[in-house]
């Protein structure tokens, strides 16, 4: 459209001429980015919907006869789970675009509901009275009366007893101007559902730290003469891991900021649902400095696979030194802006090994070397960081000049291809990145840590055999970084999630570092 022709008849003048042109290309940006936006939300709804087809597809299909019955009660309860978080996702898209401005509301489906069993009478209620701000009618002034209440009933629970929490909200009424007024009823992670969040906090307790597969909980439950079936629990699962995903990718975000990282990795069996059977995956985990005076965190991340990619993906452009096994995948990171740091724990476990196997006097020698290293880390315990540098400085250095110098010579007296031989070439062949760590007194020695962290997971595995998919690995990833980060910080993490989950609906995403469960500075 030509506008100085069309206004021409009009004999507008120059400056009005400028300003029109310049309002309606601006508006026209305007409508191309708000075709954008649309187009983009209707693309993220789409495939969140495509996706909730397929999982409820798998869900009431025909499943695979060449799983066990104890694997299929675990795949369905992860799928029941995973379904469960698909619909929480499509509903936030859905909410988001009904907040957007002049953007139509896509048809929201319907949610199947089996109805509400009613809680048991023989458990004890605890009521909670949720008064009006004020009992003065706002309209008129006058002394409101009160007319009646409303009642809700949450099922929560402490350890091993179950009670029912009664929610009563009592209604006033002015006589007269006929006004009406009640609290707010209170928000809960899960719209009508009947778990208080004490519930919830002990299903995913139990569920991710205990590692306790849903159908040990229902029998627990059971026996108290409540009624909790698997689907429900895992319908809880999937949601309540939505709502506590943001948290998880707060607690990444800070985990980058330190300038020193160890990480590692286990494997772990996901459920491939097209061959019956099971694939390999992995459990990343990263940890933040233990030597560093800031509250630790553990960052779980789940992937599909062990490349090197993955790790680069989640450090992003993350810059500083990172303490690892000798894996290859971590190889392209030293190429750039990450210094190396080799894990001394690692070296020494191939002389303890050996040493277990055949008493080997070499083997012997070397563990005391090392010995003499981890004294000096544990008399400085607790020192400033100066301190461990001045004592690894006059002591730790020339103590690692002394083993690699014994390492170079005794290697050359040692048959290749032996045990002996690969335990020397392992020290040898990254013995730069083993010494580094004596250079300051930030750095760490090993990678003990991390591996701590990963130790009760690889436990676990033998109660919950596999992921059920690459969302519940997610998952799991997330809930589980929660849980050992408030271990970590000497938080209970039963107690910390309660809380957590009652304030969690409710709370500004503004202000989410008060709900990571970190020890807060003296």
């Amino acid at each position: 459209m030509d506008l100085a022709s069309e206004l021409a008849p009009f004999s507008p003048s120059s400056e009005l001429l400028s300003w029109v042109e310049k309002r309606v290309n601006g508006l026209l940006e305007q409508l191309d980015t708000r075709a954008t936006e649309i187009r983009l939300r209707d693309a993220k709804i789409e495939k969140l919907t495509l996706e909730l087809a397929h999982l409820r597809r798998l869900k009431f299909g025909v499943k695979s006869e060449s799983l066990t019955a104890s694997e299929r009660d675990l795949f369905d309860e992860t799928l029941a789970a995973d379904v469960a978080a698909c619909e929480a996702r499509l509903a936030e898209q859905r909410q988001a675009a009904a907040m957007g401005p002049h953007l139509p509301l896509p048809e929201k489906a319907k949610r199947e509901r089996a109805g509400r069993q009613p809680l048991p009478e023989h458990l004890p209620r605890v009521e909670h009275l949720h008064e009006p701000e004020t009992c003065t009618c706002g309209q008129c002034g006058q002394a409101l009366m009160r007319i009646g209440e409303d009642v809700t009933e949450k099922l929560s629970i402490v350890p091993a007893e179950f009670f029912v929490e009664r929610h009563i909200y009592p209604k006033y009424a002015c006589r007269p101007c006929e006004t009406l007024i009640a609290a707010p009823a209170v928000a809960s992670i899960i719209d009508g559902g009947l778990a208080a969040p004490a519930l919830l906090a002990w299903v995913m307790v139990s569920k991710y730290a205990d590692h306790l597969p849903l159908y040990r909980l229902e029998r627990q439950a059971a026996r108290s003469g409540v009624t909790l079936s698997r689907s429900t629990l895992a319908d809880w699962v999937g949601r309540t891991g939505v709502a506590l995903e943001p948290l998880w990718l707060r607690l990444a975000e800070l985990l980058r900021q330190g300038a020193v990282l160890h990480a590692d990795e286990t494997p772990v069996q996901q459920l491939d649902p097209g061959n019956g059977k099971t694939k390999r995956a992995y459990l990343w985990a990263y940890r933040s400095n233990a030597l560093a005076s800031d509250p630790p965190i553990t960052v779980f991340d789940y992937q599909p696979g062990r490349g090197g990619k993955y790790v680069a993906e989640f450090l992003r452009d993350w810059q500083g030194a990172l303490m690892v096994d000798e894996f290859a995948g971590y190889q392209a990171l030293f190429r750039g802006e990450v210094i190396e740091l080799a894990c001394m724990a690692h070296a020494r476990r191939k002389f303890f090994d050996l040493h277990r196997a055949n008493g080997s006097p070499v083997a012997a020698e070397a563990l005391r070397r090392f010995a003499e290293l981890y004294a000096i880390e544990v008399a400085a315990k607790g020192k400033t960081v100066e301190e461990r540098a001045r004592r690894r400085k006059e002591t730790s250095q020339p103590l690692l000049e002394a083993l690699h110098l014994w390492l170079q010579q005794t290697r050359r007296s040692v048959a290749d291809g032996g045990a002996l031989a690969k335990a020397i070439d392992y020290s040898l062949r990254r013995w730069p990145a083993f010494a580094r760590y004596a250079t300051n007194g930030f750095y760490p020695i090993d990678n003990n840590p991390v591996e701590n962290a990963i130790r009760p997971i690889a436990i676990g595995k033998k109660n919950w055999l596999f992921a059920g998919s690459e969302t519940a690995g997610q998952r799991a990833a997330a809930i589980q970084s929660l849980l050992e980060t408030a271990r970590l910080n000497g938080i209970e993490p039963m107690a910390w999630l309660t809380d957590t989950l009652e304030k969690l609906p409710s709370w500004p995403n503004s202000r989410i570092d008060a709900l990571l469960p970190l020890k807060k500075p003296v």
